[in-house]
């Protein structure tokens, strides 16, 4: 059965929940849904994500990759009027709530579109691009991830990415070192990484 949140239409049957979160100092108001990554809360990996995230200099598009219903995206776009997020996702449910949620927090500067991780947007450069990415889907999509946002990245673009240590930090940090000239820990906490990638 198409259950995990990386299938591109669960199966499961839905079952909604609706709630509201304090991130980055703003009320957010957010619906998810049965067969998205955590249907309950916003996950602390995001959370904390969302706590170290430092917006680049450059107001060209950013990108969330593996964007579930939203929590990225849409608290940083909601910050950030006058910059352009675009929001990707292969599961269907998940596009649908971001979708909705964007409504719910009346927000305008996204676009949000179906992608197996960056395929749909080839050929598009970003000043950042963001990721809780899905780990079970397994280390070469991960990889396939890094790589792709690596060339899509502009000059002095910027990956951040959080990853618990046991789900393998360190292999995900030799990773980027191979691709990325400057890798950083940028925070850790109960577990969790912040990784920041920049490219040169």
């Amino acid at each position: 059965m198409a259950n995990h949140y990386y299938s591109e239409k669960p199966t499961v049957k839905s079952s909604r929940r609706s709630w509201e979160s304090q991130l980055r100092g703003m009320k957010m108001s957010f619906t998810s849904d049965a067969g998205v990554f955590s249907k309950k809360e916003v996950d602390f990996g995001t959370q904390l994500l969302l706590e170290t995230f430092r917006f680049p200099e450059s107001t060209a598009r950013i990108l969330d990759v593996g964007c579930g219903y939203g929590p990225i995206g849409l608290t940083l776009a909601k910050e950030r009027a006058n910059y352009h997020f675009v929001m990707v996702d292969i599961n269907e449910r998940a596009l649908e709530l971001s979708e909705l949620n964007a409504k719910l927090n009346g927000i305008n500067n996204v676009t949000i579109k179906k992608s197996n991780l960056l395929s749909g947007v080839k050929g598009d450069t970003f000043a950042a691009v963001l990721s809780n990415p899905p780990i079970r889907a397994g280390k070469k999509v991960v990889h396939q991830l890094f790589e792709d946002a690596f060339e899509q990245l502009e000059h002095l673009g910027e990956l951040w990415i959080v990853i618990q240590k046991k789900q393998g930090a360190p292999s995900t940090i030799e990773k980027l070192e191979s691709l990325f000239k400057e890798v950083t820990v940028q925070k850790k906490s109960k577990g969790y990484y912040i990784i920041k990638a920049k490219k040169y």
